[in-house]
């Protein structure tokens, strides 16, 4: 073998090894970007599940809350929102809306004992408090993908591949803001 053919053997070795590393690398991108995108549907599933049983539980309570009808008609006009919302970005506003109105709302339940002892709202209660559970854990699963999926995209030499293929960084799932203090109702006008 020449010294010319075994410079070109060499080269195309190198070519097929960076070839290679480069699918390797794309395939992995779909593989963590598909990810991404079920647990987003995922939590999708769970936000829709919740917002399927708030008519239940208002219709529940209403009747005997009605002077409750602001923290009704919150959660009609967020689930509307919800509802309209064209991005994944506006459908996580929307459920935050959610949140915020319902936690007023079981509160509101809780300071009812009578309220409470109707067994259709208990058991409404228990069935949004595992909805609750469950949209938890799809936005933690959410967010667990989704930094593995971003940090792929920043590092070298995945970086590199990100850019030419056009993977981009996605956001993660963040509370809304004030989520973090107790709501406060006022039973009384």
């Amino acid at each position: 073998m020449t010294k010319t053919r075994k410079q070109m053997a060499i080269a195309a070795g190198a070519i097929v090894v960076l070839l290679l590393a480069l699918v390797s690398s794309y395939n992995g991108f779909v593989t963590k970007e598909t990810r991404v995108d079920q647990a987003s549907a995922d939590l999708e599933v769970q936000l829709q599940r919740r917002f399927d049983l708030i008519p239940n539980l208002v219709a529940s309570v209403e009747g005997a809350m009605s002077q409750e009808r602001e923290i009704f008609s919150d959660l009609a006009e967020a689930r509307a929102n919800y509802s309209g919302a064209a991005s994944g970005a506006d459908k996580l506003a929307a459920a935050e809306e959610v949140e915020s109105a319902l936690s007023r709302l079981l509160v509101v339940v809780e300071n009812y004992p009578d309220l409470t002892s109707l067994q259709n709202v208990r058991d409404l209660q228990v069935q949004l408090e595992g909805t609750e559970n469950r949209v938890a854990q799809a936005r933690r699963d959410y967010n667990e993908v989704t930094t593995d999926y971003n940090r792929s995209v920043r590092r070298f030499p995945g970086s590199l591949t990100a850019g030419m293929f056009g993977f981009e960084q996605r956001e993660l799932f963040e509370a809304a803001e004030g989520s973090d203090e107790a709501p406060v109702v006022e039973l009384n006008p």
